[in-house]
């Protein structure tokens, strides 16, 4: 006899199964079926997405919303999952990468149009070559442009909205354009609008001499591989540094350092750094930043946020 719980969930399966066929049948791009998301975070860490789609262009991502949006099902959209801690249950929907939303253009003598997946190193590069400065700081930071925008990230007190002249932006399937002055935005945040996503950016930036841009970003990548080359998977900074203090300083002076949750462990190099020392679980690093956060807070009264994101189901 089948159960009302049994019709429940099968009624689900095929209702999962008829939205897996459309979205195959109305994209350009790649569609997987149960992709392991340790396989696209830094952590290397997370279980699998129902469906994980690369769109390959803006309107193949507006086709891929809609057919969401009519089917009322849960989807995450990701950058190169730098900043990202997937529980181990993975996420229930569908997981949508830009990694594939990859122009970049040059705008007059100054400016730039670059689109969410580009990856910021590249953006860096491409300003380089072309004698424009003020995005140098990007050149450590892994990841992909809308990621960076998403979080307003930044390094040497610089922060990358900081740069921008406008973002193009896809809501309810409509493409806004928005100036900066009228974003609302401020250390690593930036406010959207609930399933608002990031899909290009124009940059106004100055005119510099080659011999400096390439001056600066030597001093950026020496500066990091001098303090931040850990040499494990790692999502960056972990936690957001307080009004004039940095997190990795409060973590390393209650001890921390080396501080091990099975694979998840406390860099001896950047207290601020959780590494994947190999065979690390999500769960590990949820445990060890909760272990963190009750050992700072009882050392010294400060209290600690994550600046990765968590998301998905234990």
């Amino acid at each position: 006899m089948i159960t009302t719980g049994s019709k429940l969930r099968l009624k689900r399966l095929i209702l999962e199964e008829t939205i897996r066929t459309l979205i195959k049948s109305s994209i350009k791009g790649e569609v997987i079926n149960n992709e392991p998301l340790s396989r696209h975070t830094s952590l290397r860490v997370g279980g699998p997405a129902d469906l994980f789609a690369v769109p390959a262009d803006i309107a193949d991502l507006r086709s891929l919303l809609a057919i969401l949006d009519d089917t009322g099902t849960p989807r995450l959209v990701i950058g190169g999952g730098n900043n990202l801690l997937v529980r181990d249950g993975g996420f229930r929907g569908v997981v949508i990468s830009l990694k594939r939303l990859d122009r970049l253009e040059q705008i007059g003598n100054d400016g730039i149009l670059a689109e969410a997946g580009v990856l910021n190193g590249a953006l860096v590069s491409f300003a380089r070559e072309r004698g424009m400065a003020g995005i140098e700081f990007l050149i450590g930071i892994p990841g992909i442009l809308g990621g960076a925008l998403s979080m307003n990230a930044g390094a040497h007190g610089e922060a990358i909205l900081d740069r921008v002249e406008s973002l193009t932006t896809l809501r309810n399937g409509d493409i806004f354009v928005t100036g900066r002055d009228k974003l609302d935005y401020g250390y690593r945040f930036l406010s959207l609008y609930e399933g608002e996503i990031i899909v290009a950016a124009t940059f106004h930036l100055t005119v510099g001499s080659n011999r400096e841009i390439d001056e600066r970003i030597e001093s950026y990548l020496s500066h990091r591989r001098d303090t931040q080359q850990v040499g494990y998977p790692n999502a960056g900074s972990f936690f957001r540094n307080l009004e004039g203090i940095r997190a990795w300083r409060l973590i390393e002076a209650a001890g921390l350092k080396g501080c091990r949750v099975g694979g998840a462990q406390v860099s001896e190099t950047h207290a601020n750094f959780l590494i994947n020392i190999g065979g690390a679980r999500a769960a590990d690093f949820i445990e060890l930043s909760r272990l963190i956060k009750e050992k700072v807070k009882a050392f010294s009264g400060d209290i600690l946020e994550e600046e990765v994101r968590i998301i998905g189901e234990d």
